[in-house]
């Protein structure tokens, strides 16, 4: 369940190669990674079911519908099998909700039948009406999953969040708890609101029952 990731904007090569080894040896969902890292993820992991996830659009959402296109068949291209955009914040918030889904169409028909595409609302920073919003937007727009942080705002995941999310979206669409995760106590109360997936830099503490003080 867990997208084992490295998403900081200083990550080396070295770290890469840990993060790729660590997905093998506990088989993690994915590893999430910058766009520029996605064809190295994928010459590492080919072979060992572990899926190429990145990031569109991130950490902001303000790209163009275009930009966001194009990143994700370029990342697709390079072989990455999920893709993580950001919504069009800023759009959400002024009500032009058919501004947001055509955004979100505009990736989920780029991937099609290619990789699997995670819609980020940045819950942090949208108010539970948004919330609701958003999720339909990325529902109506056919997303696989809906995502609740970027990890680099002001704040992550939390239950309650994932629990709304939940019951917007219905039991057919994914939901992705990230930011802030880092424990298996904290994985196990996304799970219970609803979470099907997990975005943590923190995998390896996770599996072996311990803590840590990553953001992501």
């Amino acid at each position: 369940m867990i997208d084992h990731t490295l998403l900081r904007a200083d990550a080396t090569q070295s770290e890469m190669a840990k993060l790729t080894e660590e997905a093998k040896q506990y088989q993690f969902a994915s590893v999430c990674v910058n766009p520029g890292w996605v064809a190295y993820a994928a010459e590492q992991l080919q072979g060992t079911g572990v899926d190429i996830c990145t990031v569109i659009g991130f950490p902001l959402g303000a790209s163009t519908s275009e930009t966001k296109v194009f990143e994700t068949k370029d990342a697709i291209a390079k072989g990455a099998t999920e893709v993580d955009m950001v919504i069009n914040i800023s759009a959400l918030k002024d009500g032009k909700d058919d501004v947001v889904e055509q955004d979100i169409r505009a990736v989920v028909e780029a991937a099609a039948g290619k990789a699997l595409v995670k819609v980020i609302i940045e819950t942090c920073l949208l108010t539970d009406d948004e919330k609701v919003r958003a999720c339909q937007a990325a529902v109506k727009a056919g997303t696989d999953f809906v995502k609740t942080s970027t990890g680099f705002s002001t704040g992550g995941a939390t239950p309650e969040d994932i629990a709304l999310m939940r019951r917007t979206v219905g039991p057919d669409v994914g939901v992705k708890a990230s930011g802030g995760v880092r424990s298996l106590e904290d994985m196990q109360k996304m799970i219970d609101a609803g979470a099907t997936r997990i975005g943590a830099s923190s995998g390896v503490k996770i599996m072996q029952g311990e803590q840590s003080s990553s953001n992501y």
